[in-house]
C-alpha cells in the first residue's frame, strides 16, 4: 500500500476497483481459443500459458503466479516471469506474494469462528467489544463491519493517514485517526468499501481471543487449512521465495515496502497460489475452518436498511459473472494485485497473483482463464426500451469512496451513457428503471413520474445518488 494513490492501484484495491485497470487487448481470449469444443489437456495448458504470459511479454507485469484446479484435477500451479528483476530470478511455482484484500475473507472467517464459540455476536454493538471507540451514540452492529455498510470513514481515503503509512503506528492511534471523522452515513444506508471496518474487526479478534491477529490466524486458519507457506506479512523478516513488488507507470519500478502496521486485518496476509487453493477448498467445501452455518453466513449478502439486496457478503463477493455463479475477492497493495475465485456450479478454483500494480489486472487474467477452462459464458444482454431515455438524463451525486459519487447521464446514439470517475459507459436496459454496464447496476427512482435519483450498485460501492440538476 503506497502512501500516495495511483490511478492503476490504490491502497487495498477491491475486486471491482482492480477490474477497471483491465487491458482487454493483452488478456482477451479470442473465439478461436474458447470454442465450444473442449481442448485437450496440452492445448488447455498452452492456452492458459498464453493468457498469463501476455502482460509479462507486454512489459506490464514483472511476474505472475496462478493456480487452476477443477474438482480433484490440479490443472496448473505455475509461476511466470520474474520474482526479482534485479537478480533476473524466475518466479517459482510456490512464490510468496502480499495478497492485499483477499485477507478480508480470513478476517471474516476468524470472526465467525468466535461467533461459533459464543464469544462474539454479529448483532452486538461495536462498543460491546471495543468500548473505547467514539461512536457518538450511533449504534453499529458488528456485522456491518464485514459488508462495508458501517459508514465509518476508511483510513485509506484520509490524506493524513496516507502520509503516515510509512511509519509504524500503534493500532489505537490508527483507530483514533479515522474514528474522529465520525460516520459518512448511517450504518446500513449504503456500501462503501472500507478498510477501517476490517481494522476494527481485527481488533475485536484480538480482544476476544487473547491472541495477536497473526497468531490467531496461524493456529486457527492457516494450520487447519494446510497453508504452510502463509503468514502475516513482515517488512523486515526475510521470507523464502518472497517476490519483490513493482509499480508500472511508463515502465516497471520497485514499489515502496509496505508497513504492515497499517493494512493489518484488512490486507496483511502473505501467501502462495497453492496455499490459497488449499484455503478455498477448506472454506468452500469442508468444515475445516468454519461450520457450514458460518459459511452460509459468510457467502450470503445482507440488505441495506431499506431492504435493498447486496452482492458483497462478508469478506467475499457472491454474485454472477457472465451467467455463472462466482464467489470471489481481489486485492491490491503496494506492488501487488491479486484475485481469488470459486465457481461453485463448476467446482473451479482460480488464483492469480501479480507482483506488479499497474495495467495487468488479475481479475481480467482470471476471467480469461475461466473462459479457457469452462468455455464462453453469457455476456450481459439488454432488452428493448420503448420509453423516453431523456427522462433519465442529468447530473447525480451520492456517497462514494473517499469522495462523493458524481455521475452524468446523457443520451448518445439512442442509448444511455453514464460518466463518473472514468470513461463514459454505454448502459444496457435491463427492465423497469434498471440499466447495467459490466457488473455495475443503475436503478433510477421516480417521484411523481420525474426521475429524482439513481441507486448505484458497483458491488463495493452501493449508494443512492440524488439528482442535482
Amino acid at each position: 500500500m503506497a502512501p500516495k494513490r495511483r490511478s492503476a492501484s490504490g491502497p487495498f484495491l477491491s475486486a471491482a476497483a482492480a477490474a477497471t485497470a483491465i487491458l482487454i487487448a493483452e488478456v482477451s481470449v479470442t473465439a478461436a481459443l474458447v470454442h465450444a469444443q473442449r481442448p485437450d489437456r496440452a492445448k488447455l495448458i498452452a492456452l492458459i500459458d498464453s493468457v498469463v504470459s501476455a502482460p509479462i511479454k507486454a512489459g506490464h507485469a514483472a511476474g505472475i503466479s496462478i493456480a487452476v484446479v477443477k474438482g480433484r484435477d490440479t490443472i496448473l500451479i505455475k509461476g511466470y516471469g520474474s520474482a526479482d528483476l534485479d537478480l533476473d530470478t524466475p518466479t517459482p511455482p510456490n512464490a510468496v506474494y502480499e495478497i492485499g484484500s483477499i485477507t478480508k475473507q480470513f478476517t471474516a472467517a476468524a470472526l465467525m469462528q468466535l461467533v461459533e464459540q459464543g464469544k462474539v455476536k454479529l448483532d452486538d454493538d461495536l462498543l460491546t467489544y471495543l468500548p473505547q471507540y467514539p461512536s457518538r451514540g450511533q449504534p453499529l452492529p458488528v456485522r456491518r463491519l464485514l459488508d462495508h455498510t458501517s459508514g465509518i470513514r476508511s483510513y485509506t481515503e484520509i490524506a493524513e493517514a496516507r502520509n503516515l503509512m510509512p511509519l509504524t503506528i500503534p493500532k489505537d492511534s490508527i483507530m483514533a485517526l479515522f474514528a474522529e471523522r465520525g460516520f459518512d452515513f448511517t450504518p446500513g444506508d449504503a456500501v462503501v468499501y472500507n478498510n477501517s471496518a476490517y481494522f476494527l474487526a481485527g481488533m475485536i479478534i484480538e480482544k476476544v481471543s487473547g491472541q495477536s491477529y497473526a497468531d490467531y490466524l496461524k493456529a486457527n486458519l492457516f494450520d487447519k487449512a494446510g497453508m504452510a507457506s502463509s503468514a502475516y506479512c513482515s517488512e523486515s523478516e526475510p521470507v523464502k521465495r518472497k517476490v519483490h513488488g513493482y509499480n508500472y507507470g511508463s515502465k516497471l519500478l520497485k514499489a515502496p515496502q509496505q508497513n504492515h502496521s497499517w493494512p493489518y486485518a484488512a490486507g496483511s496476509i502473505c501467501s502462495t497460489a497453492g496455499d490459497l487453493i488449499a484455503w478455498l477448498r477448506a472454506l468452500h467445501t469442508s468444515d475445516k475452518v468454519v461450520s457450514r452455518a458460518s459459511y452460509r453466513e459468510m457467502i450470503t449478502p445482507g440488505k441495506l436498511n431499506d431492504g435493498y439486496q447486496l452482492r458483497y457478503a462478508k469478506g467475499l463477493v457472491a454474485s454472477e459473472e457472465e451467467g455463472r455463479r462466482i464467489i470471489s475477492h481481489g486485492g491490491g497493495i503496494s506492488g501487488f494485485t491479486t484475485d481469488s475465485r470459486y465457481y461453485p456450479d463448476d467446482d473451479l478454483y482460480l488464483v492469480v497473483l501479480i507482483n506488479t500494480a499497474g495495467p495487468a489486472a488479475p481479475t481480467a487474467v482470471a476471467q480469461a482463464i475461466a473462459k479457457v477452462v469452462l468455455g464462453p459464458g453469457k455476456p450481459l444482454t439488454g432488452v428493448p426500451f420503448s420509453g423516453d431515455l431523456t427522462t433519465y438524463a442529468g447530473r447525480y451525486r451520492g456517497v462514494g469512496r473517499g469522495v462523493p459519487t458524481n455521475l452524468t447521464v446523457a443520451v448518445e446514439g439512442g442509448a444511455l451513457q453514464i460518466q463518473g470517475g472514468g470513461p463514459a459507459r454505454t448502459l444496457l436496459y435491463l427492465g423497469g428503471d434498471t440499466f447495467g454496464a459490466g457488473s455495475a447496476r443503475y436503478t433510477f427512482t421516480r417521484d411523481g413520474g420525474r426521475v429524482t435519483a439513481v441507486r448505484v450498485d458497483a458491488i463495493s460501492v452501493v449508494s443512492m445518488a440524488r439528482r442535482i440538476d
